[in-house]
């Protein structure tokens, strides 16, 4: 009877059309980033010269970023095998094995290769804007969670990063992967990085004058990734040389990022004396 609480999930792929879910979660988790940044430059008088060169770069950072992270953290024997392989890490193709190509879309993106793209893409930004990184990267992180929260929506409609075997009574059994009920390590992640969004709003309201000193670039990071760190205990392997590990590879590219958020909010004197803060 226990089984009966469980929840049967196999959606549609396709949001309509040839739309996937996946693509229109990107999309609006990007479009709402787009509104809220927006908001965030006009209330600090940051001008639309300012801003419009924002989005492209992010877009692409976090795509380039995101899909170089996934094929060399979690697939390098695949994807460094041979030069087909290294086209296919980076267009969204692959190649038959009786010849030809189809189109499939970037099917492997890494938050962790997406994160450092992005700050790359706000490095490069920044020099060409003149604006202070760190008033910059505190009001993308003011956005990043509600974006980061549609993605896992994302994962979970495509049925990936799944759960580890249990008997919850929420638990989902996906049936594209099989037929056991697991723990849905997408929607945890979600619900943590909404919570986040509202938190780092709130604050924002309440400390707007923060905005510039790296607290909330930290306070993202921070959070993110020490929710991502217990989370992964809740998840399946995504590749076999995780098997006996004693952190995966989601833990061990947490840890820096932690520790680099801890840094931000605490601020201080030692970043001034490195001449990287405004």
């Amino acid at each position: 009877m226990e089984h009966l609480l469980y929840i049967t999930w196999n959606p549609s792929l396709e949001a309509f059309g040839s739309v996937r879910w996946y693509s229109l979660c990107w999309l609006i988790g990007l479009a709402l980033a787009y509104i809220i940044v927006r908001k965030l430059y006009k209330d600090q008088k940051l001008g639309d010269d300012k801003f419009e060169p924002l989005f492209f770069y992010c877009f692409i950072g976090i795509l380039i970023g995101a899909r170089l992270g996934h094929c060399l953290f979690y697939e390098p024997a695949y994807y460094l095998s041979s030069g087909t392989h290294f086209i296919e890490m980076l267009l969204p193709i692959h190649f038959m094995p009786e010849g030809g190509w189809k189109f499939t879309g970037y099917e492997g993106l890494a938050s962790h290769g997406g994160t450092l793209g992005l700050m790359i893409a706000l490095w490069l930004y920044v020099r060409k804007t003149k604006l202070s990184i760190w008033r910059v990267l505190d009001n993308i992180a003011i956005a990043t969670p509600l974006t980061a929260c549609l993605i896992r929506i994302g994962n979970l409609m495509n049925s990936e990063i799944i759960g580890k075997v249990t008997d919850v009574p929420w638990a989902f059994v996906f049936e594209r992967v099989d037929m056991l009920p697991r723990h849905p390590g997408q929607l945890y992640e979600a619900i943590a990085y909404i919570i986040l969004f509202f938190i780092g709003w709130h604050l924002y309201k309440r400390h707007a004058g923060k905005v510039g000193t790296g607290f909330f670039f930290g306070l993202c990071l921070t959070y993110i990734f020490t929710a991502r760190f217990f989370i992964e205990y809740t998840k399946d392997i995504q590749v076999d040389f995780e098997n006996g590990m004693l952190f995966n590879m989601g833990q061990l590219l947490s840890i820096p990022f932690i520790i680099i958020g801890i840094a931000c909010m605490k601020g201080g004197k030692w970043m001034e004396k490195l001449g990287i803060r405004k």
